[in-house]
């Protein structure tokens, strides 16, 4: 529990987005095991997920359908506003995070954010479906830096360069912002510095995106 009530429900509230609709809910304390357990039934999405596992090596077939759909999805909850604060890896995205992991790569650029936004906080292949576009798994979400959620999935595109390509064309009012850059920056450095082994075929495009980013910032 931390103070920000369920995702799912809390998202319940956004619209223009391309998401399960939320029904009900039920949660219940469990004092053997000091956590608190949630079910929700949202509605069932048939489409499965571009990427379930790992790290997507292969071009997607979708749809300027399936990009529309997200582009208008994204534009629309960046328009949002909530107390919220967006949860990567289950832990709130802040300035202080930013500037900590940037820095340990950069320590002499400005990573002051000046754009929140709303955001999914975990827009990863695994978490988009197709050939329909509906964006899953709630928990995460609320404010981060603007173009969060376009730079996650960019950084976790690196490894089919036409497919990070697409997304960076098909969001530049995002990405091409210098907070949308320090997103990106931010998202390159933790795959550099979690290493080969786990960054695998992202690993070495993330590092030639981290100097070039780091370049583009000092300017």
């Amino acid at each position: 529990l931390d103070g920000q009530a369920w995702g799912i429900e809390a998202a319940a509230g956004l619209s223009g987005v391309s998401m399960p609709a939320w029904h009900q809910g039920i949660s219940w304390h469990d004092s053997d095991q000091g956590v608190v357990w949630r079910a929700d039934e949202i509605d069932y999405i048939s489409d499965q997920p571009i990427k379930p596992g790992g790290v997507l090596t292969d071009e997607p077939t979708l749809s300027e359908n399936w990009w529309r759909t997200l582009n208008s999805s994204l534009d629309a909850l960046t328009a949002q506003t909530t107390v919220r604060i967006a949860t990567p890896n289950l832990v709130r995205i802040t300035q202080q995070r930013v500037a900590q992991t940037i820095r340990a790569a950069a320590p002499d650029i400005d990573v002051t954010v000046t754009e929140w936004a709303g955001a999914h906080g975990d827009l990863a292949w695994s978490n988009l479906t197709a050939p329909n576009c509906v964006l899953l798994d709630w928990e995460d979400w609320g404010m981060a830096p603007r173009g969060w959620d376009a730079a996650t999935l960019w950084s976790q595109s690196l490894a089919v360069p036409v497919l990070a390509e697409r997304v960076n064309k098909e969001r530049p009012g995002d990405l091409d912002t210098r907070t949308g850059k320090l997103s990106q920056l931010y998202h390159c450095v933790e795959l550099v510095a979690a290493g080969e082994d786990y960054a695998g075929p992202l690993y070495a495009p993330a590092q030639a995106a981290v100097a070039h980013l780091v370049s583009e910032l000092r300017t």
